[in-house]
């Protein structure tokens, strides 16, 4: 294969959880684009079934919008036999379902903790593990989670995001680890401050936006389009000899 035939993804199955708005959908188009069938879930029955919708009209793939929780072991393996009945395989999970609570420790209820933590990490583990039986079986995987760049750098009032996602960077070098003799690559895409849903309550404050020129060497927020070439290259057999790896969309901001 050569050169940009190793970025296609005709006729490969993806999951996508978190596949409504925001990064997820991006990913799922970019998927789609590079010729992907999808499976992409959310928690809003209405969002997952619009989104699917439209991601299949754009682009002429088979896709399957599912309500689902990825906290909830039912509703995980719901997900992954939806996907293995309707293409007979699982090649691509994109774990990307999650949350962010914002506030000083003193400020945060265990409930509040609990509830990211249970999203971000345990949401991936399960997604994980219910698709490790049908990877294994093909001898063939890629697994993205989706990380972030405070899995790498601190933030204040972010203990519950930060802590989860560097969970998610362990989780990944470890089933990188574990997966790697069956031919399952599994890596962390880590954005940095793109301008989604869960940053538009926030975003137009006048600290957050001295904060992300600051702090990002390209001095703005991440457009959804940009997380597209990243997502894709992970997917797809361009990326065949990276695993256990975290890549940075971030704007720069780890470089400093």
């Amino acid at each position: 294969m050569n050169g940009i035939d190793l970025f296609k993804l005709n006729n490969r199955a993806a999951i996508v959880t978190g596949g409504s708005k925001g990064l997820g959908k991006a990913m799922a188009e970019g998927l789609a684009s590079a010729g992907a069938n999808l499976v992409i879930t959310s928690r809003n029955e209405e969002e997952i079934e619009t989104a699917a919708g439209e991601i299949a009209d754009k682009f002429g793939r088979k896709v399957m919008g599912l309500a689902a929780d990825v906290t909830d072991p039912s509703g995980v393996e719901r997900t992954v036999g939806a996907a293995v009945d309707a293409f007979g395989k699982i090649d691509i999970l994109i774990n990307n379902a999650g949350v962010n609570i914002r506030n000083p420790i003193e400020e945060l209820s265990l409930d509040e903790f609990e509830q990211v933590m249970s999203i971000n990490v345990t949401g991936p583990w399960l997604m994980c593990r219910a698709v490790a039986p049908h990877m294994k079986k093909a001898g063939y995987g890629r697994v993205i989670n989706v990380g972030s760049t405070l899995g790498a750098v601190a933030l204040a009032g972010r203990t519950p995001y930060a802590s989860s996602k560097g969970a998610v960077a362990m989780l990944t070098k470890v089933l990188a680890l574990e997966w790697a003799a069956h031919h399952i690559t599994v890596n962390a895409l880590c954005p940095g401050p793109f301008l989604t849903p869960i940053n538009y309550g926030i975003a137009d404050k006048p600290e957050t936006k001295k904060f992300i020129v600051d702090a990002t060497v390209l001095g703005r927020w991440g457009e959804l389009h940009e997380i597209q070439g990243a997502a894709i290259f992970l997917a797809s057999d361009a990326s065949s000899y990276v695993t256990g790896s975290c890549l940075f969309v971030d704007g720069g901001w780890t470089a400093k």
